[in-house]
């Protein structure tokens, strides 16, 4: 694959913006995708948001103008979302994206500290079950997404080099450390980009150490910058076609 040094089109979440201590701004040379386009002589576009699947890709690829406005000058596509898609989900999505609409605010505050002491609790019970629970999305509807994203913006660009991410690791305690559903959201992952002719970037390869060893933010899921500079050096060598 070979890129002209334009515009590299990152849909991502919010690991494609979030460093070691906080959320920095879109601009900042350290996160992952800046540092894969200043090596591709390109600069990046990242569309991102906290706790982005596929399906949040999908919207804002269809629902954001800003997207429509750079896709004549985006010279690759990564997809770098599908990790979130699999974290356990013992309670609806629809629910935890609802809670910030609650009123009043006291009812608020409730919602979300008894979802907040729920969760860790219910995603280690599901965990030591058969199948692991539910997750954020299943593997299934996660590769339609990607497909969906993949097919959309080739329909206007034809040709144009796409890469996909493989789900990281986590060890965040919010989600009592357990990650059930990853597996299958990588063979998903690998299947769809086999057949699609997707370029894929190897997260647990890049950044498993680094997060398990506690070596990222605190958190237990975002990166340290030693992380986003790999992961970023690695994104570029797939999209110029020296790593596939």
């Amino acid at each position: 694959m070979t890129v002209h040094g334009r515009v590299l089109l990152v849909l991502g979440d919010s690991l494609a913006f979030h460093g070691p201590e906080r959320p920095e701004p879109a601009d900042d040379p350290r996160l992952w995708p800046n540092a894969a386009a200043a090596a591709l002589g390109a600069r990046a576009e990242i569309v991102a948001g906290t706790g982005w699947t596929a399906r949040h890709a999908w919207h804002a690829l269809t629902s954001d103008p800003r997207v429509w406005a750079v896709l004549p000058a985006v010279d690759a596509l990564v997809l770098g979302v599908g990790g979130m898609d699999t974290l356990p989900s013992p309670l609806p999505t629809a629910v935890r994206e609802l809670i910030p609409v609650l009123r009043p605010e006291a009812l608020r505050r409730r919602v979300r500290a008894a979802y907040l002491r729920a969760q860790p609790v219910l995603a280690r019970t599901f965990a030591a079950l058969p199948g692991g629970g539910p997750v954020a999305l299943p593997p299934r509807l996660t590769v339609q997404y990607l497909e969906r994203c993949r097919s959309a913006v080739l329909a206007i660009r034809p040709g144009l080099p796409v890469v996909a991410a493989l789900p990281p690791p986590h060890r965040a305690e919010c989600y009592a450390r357990v990650h059930p559903g990853r597996a299958a959201g990588e063979r998903a992952t690998r299947a769809w980009a086999a057949d699609a002719g997707v370029a894929l970037l190897d997260l647990p390869a890049l950044v498993g150490d680094h997060v398990l060893g506690g070596h990222g933010n605190p958190d237990g899921m975002h990166w340290g910058w030693e992380a986003h500079a790999a992961v970023g050096e690695a994104c570029a060598r797939v999209v110029s076609g020296g790593d596939h």
